[in-house]
């Protein structure tokens, strides 16, 4: 696919600078070998995942999984039946770029603002339920561990599931390019 080009507010072209940028990233992506998460977009990396946590059957989805809502500031439940798989997938790759994060910071990173009618929105935290299920579940299937210093960090055998299907999801990610 065509890079996405920006384009200013003042004219239909795109900028100097955003084009130059463009092509130079495309210098570096030429010859890149996928060896870890970090080389994969992240999109690309969580839907692999999630598909691939689904494959396996070793992730319980609990029975309160279809009713629960991810938020306090949200009005109903997701929608997408996978959505666990899908927010699993997005929490190991967290783990595996920045080690020592625990409930209380997935918590942060997922939550949102509460819509409150008249009044100014206001950022609220996301359920410490599904991330802490989430978590125990990671830790059962070897992925991730607890951290001494606190929070969840990789395992060796997580570290090398997940850059398989790292590299996988690049190499399924080229194949339609190549067409």
């Amino acid at each position: 696919a065509a890079p996405r080009v920006l384009y200013s507010s003042s004219c239909s072209r795109p900028s100097a600078a955003v084009m130059a940028v463009q092509f130079y990233d495309a210098d570096f992506k030429e010859g890149l070998k996928v060896k870890t998460v970090k080389d994969v977009e992240a999109d690309k990396f969580i839907v692999a995942f999630a598909q691939h946590l689904k494959r396996q059957g070793r992730f319980e989805i609990p029975k309160w999984a279809d009713v629960v809502k991810t938020s306090r500031s949200k009005e109903l439940p997701p929608s997408d039946p996978d959505w666990l798989y899908v927010r699993t997938a997005s929490m190991v790759r967290k783990v595996y770029i920045r080690a020592g994060t625990g409930v209380g910071g997935f918590r942060k990173v997922y939550g949102g603002q509460q819509r409150r009618g008249t009044q100014t929105k206001h950022f609220c935290k996301s359920s410490g339920k599904v991330a802490r299920y989430v978590l125990q579940q990671l830790e059962e299937m070897g992925l991730v561990e607890q951290d001494e210093n606190g929070g969840r960090k990789i395992t060796k055998e997580g570290q090398r599931e997940l850059d398989t299907v790292a590299v996988q999801a690049a190499e399924a990610a080229e194949a339609p390019d190549e067409d």
